[in-house]
């Protein structure tokens, strides 16, 4: 599929989705959503991905947030159409069956920290910066802000954030956990390539059962999480990845897994 909006390049078992328009720090509209979704689609049946780095164009911002312009004139019902397709493709993004990586490069901002939240990992650029300024135009976070950000850092910063809209560089949100990690802007790619490159060399099944049961194991009590992963745990010896893994220890060489 041709894309107005997105640049997709796939090497090494790493998907690079890149949000393409510079000129407006990559804020999210309308078209690059239903993009977004669509390249997750294709993306998902694509035997050649195991894992996926999301990442704006340019140095300045990864996202900086929803379209403004574009937003400005909308109506209640309208506004409210355009926060459930936000949360449709963000949680498409959340629940996809391989773990995706945010190389937030610059201004993470708004919808822009929302998009990067609904990412498994994080990996921030020295200059990025996140917030979720909502409350400085009159509204709340409408992509998931309020719900996702309290679970990553806490009930009590995650309210401070929201409510003062403040911004905090690269190393405040890896200090409360909002970022996995921080590297030198030029290294950003790189860094999220190595990671990637890591996942992909893992068993794929395990790596899918594992993502589910963290995902899934955060909304459930401790005694249906704990019967959910072990589900998971026993499915995974019905496969050829766990016979390999687990043969290749014993036999002290690399693994080599199919997926199966």
């Amino acid at each position: 599929m041709n894309y107005s909006s997105l640049l997709i390049d796939i090497a090494d078992g790493a998907a690079v989705v890149t949000i393409n328009r510079p000129a407006a720090l990559n804020a999210l509209n309308a078209v690059i959503l239903e993009e977004l979704t669509a390249a997750f689609a294709e993306l998902k049946g694509n035997n050649a991905v195991a894992c996926v780095i999301l990442t704006g164009s340019g140095a300045k911002a990864f996202v900086a947030g929803a379209d403004i312009a574009a937003m400005q004139p909308l109506d209640a019902v309208a506004a409210g159409q355009f926060a459930r397709l936000g949360h449709a493709v963000l949680n498409d993004i959340e629940k996809f069956p391989k773990p995706v990586i945010a190389a937030v490069n610059g201004f993470a901002l708004g919808g822009g920290c929302e998009l990067a939240m609904a990412c498994d990992i994080r990996i921030a650029a020295e200059n990025a910066r996140f917030g979720q300024p909502e409350v400085n135009l009159g509204v709340i976070p409408g992509f998931g802000g309020t719900l996702r950000l309290s679970r990553l850092v806490g009930k009590g910063r995650a309210k401070e954030l929201i409510f003062t809209g403040d911004m905090i560089d690269a190393q405040e949100a890896y200090r409360i956990g909002l970022a996995n990690k921080v590297v030198a802007a030029e290294d950003l790619l790189a860094a999220a390539r190595s990671m990637a490159a890591k996942i992909a060399s893992k068993g794929p099944v395990a790596v899918r059962f594992a993502k589910e049961s963290v995902d899934n194991g955060l909304e459930m009590d401790l005694d249906r999480a704990g019967r959910f992963e072990a589900d998971l745990f026993g499915l995974c010896f019905a496969t050829a990845d766990q016979k390999e893994g687990m043969q290749a220890f014993l036999d002290k060489r690399p693994a080599k897994f199919t997926g199966r």
